[in-house]
């Protein structure tokens, strides 16, 4: 197949001179046109997103969709067809089609956006066929998947770019400004994490995606389907990278600075249950009401860097909550602690006496250029905007055939919490190692220029 003889030709490639040189352009075929040629991995909701976001582009082809739910094939079609693109190809008649959607040579790039259990062996496929690949969160499950990420990327040339869309937050975006210009000082501890009340999408009635019903599983629709499951089986922070990502980056994680370790810590569990057992159409005799779910309702974990800082990061989706990243940036001249619901600063020598302040007109001051420049038209785009960011980026990316702002390294290091994480609560709350997935090379690695506004 034309994939397997991509990757014998692209093995050849010395995986080092990637990790140094991370801007420089290795593998994939040079589209002579001005569009780039994708295919779209899954079109459930967050693929229909991306897809949406892809048919607004006149520098995107849309040539190939796959997905094995035919509504969501009709869905996807619909909208090509509104949008007045030509139709494209389509695979799903079973789990494996999408490879012989990675063999069509009118496919430049591919965009991911599968159950967990689905990303890497489809993002080492994609690379392996010489596919810039973009992979939604998060990108793997074990630390073997994470290796697997890091090492096809080096050994393919192919790029990787994980999909991570908080980091486009326009306040996120506008804390590294002052980051980058050192409002804080030198950097010491953060907080992140993922609290947001998924219970009603973790169960549905199997009659519409967020019905919030207590089926789940083979009765279940859309990310209840699969996404309980891991309620089910694992004790871990399986969502780490909302978070992190945007924390990774002020960190200069992989670039300067890496992570070297974790502990993490588990309530108890029920949240579950307890939704349960008080829904109209459970109650305590309901079969679900007897599961012994494993996953605590709320996760903590503690990670350590290379340059000394701490990282605290919170899963708890469980419980019913308002949402909320709970973004803490704190360094020796400051303090920030941001989100939807709270914006307020505290820097010593600039705000007033001893006490916080608001922090709007900071974030008006330290707005990033990319959301001046494209933050009118991109509102509509999905998550308040943020969506039309991280694709902006990988569809720039892939044009060039260069390094991704979040790569593959990336990808690796922040998806490895989850495994860490489960391993750290199995041996009550044990320090467990980051692999270096840079293979040393974290010292040498540039930052990223997130000041640009290029893309």
């Amino acid at each position: 197949m034309n994939r397997r003889r991509n990757f014998i030709k692209k093995s050849a490639i010395t995986g080092a001179g990637i990790i140094l040189a991370p801007n420089m352009s290795f593998g994939g075929t040079k589209n002579n046109s001005n569009r780039l040629r994708v295919g779209v991995i899954g079109v459930g909701l967050r693929g229909t997103n991306h897809l949406n976001n892809l048919l607004k582009r006149d520098d995107v082809l849309v040539t190939a969709i796959c997905d094995i739910d035919p509504s969501r094939i009709e869905i996807s079609l619909n909208k090509i067809s509104k949008s007045r693109k030509s139709k494209p190809k389509i695979f799903g008649k079973d789990d494996k089609d999408y490879l012989n959607l990675l063999d069509l040579k009118e496919v430049d790039a591919v965009v991911i956006s599968t159950p967990w259990l689905w990303h890497t062996r489809m993002a080492v496929d994609s690379m392996r066929a010489g596919k810039y690949t973009g992979l939604e969160v998060s990108a793997a499950n074990t630390l073997e998947e994470c290796w697997d990420l890091v090492n096809t990327h080096e050994e393919t040339g192919s790029h990787l770019m994980i999909l991570e869309n908080v980091n486009y937050r326009r306040d996120v975006l506008a804390v590294l400004n002052m980051v980058k210009q050192n409002v804080f000082g030198e950097l010491s501890h953060f907080r992140c994490g993922y609290q947001h009340d998924l219970r009603f999408v973790k169960f549905n009635n199997g009659k519409q995606a967020y019905g919030g019903g207590v089926e789940f599983g083979e009765k279940g629709i859309s990310e209840a389907a699969w996404r309980t499951q891991h309620s089910l089986l694992r004790n871990a922070d399986v969502y780490p990278t909302h978070g992190l990502g945007p924390i990774a980056v002020m960190a200069d994680v992989n670039r300067g600075n890496r992570l070297v370790s974790l502990t993490s810590h588990a309530s108890k569990s029920l949240g579950l249950h307890n939704y349960i057992i008080n829904h109209p159409e459970g109650g305590k005799e309901h079969p679900n009401a007897k599961i012994k779910w494993k996953q605590g309702d709320v996760i903590t974990s503690t990670i350590e860097t290379a340059m000394g800082e701490t990282i605290i990061v919170t899963h708890d989706c469980n419980l019913p909550r308002p949402y909320s990243l709970g973004f803490r940036v704190q360094g020796v001249s400051g303090i920030s602690e941001f989100d939807h619901h709270t914006k307020r600063i505290h820097v010593e020598g600039t705000t007033k006496g001893h006490g916080w302040e608001d922090m709007d007109s900071w974030l008006e001051k330290y707005d990033h250029p990319l959301w001046k420049k494209h933050g009118p038209g991109a509102k509509k785009a999905g998550h308040g905007g943020i969506d039309f960011f991280v694709m902006n980026a990988f569809v720039e990316s892939a044009k060039e055939n260069v390094a991704p702002p979040m790569d593959a390294y990336d990808a690796a290091a922040w998806s490895a919490v989850t495994p860490l994480s489960e391993l750290s609560i199995e041996n009550n709350g044990e320090p467990q190692d980051f692999p270096d997935f840079t293979r040393g090379n974290w010292i040498k690695r540039k930052p990223f220029n997130w000041m640009k506004d290029s893309y």
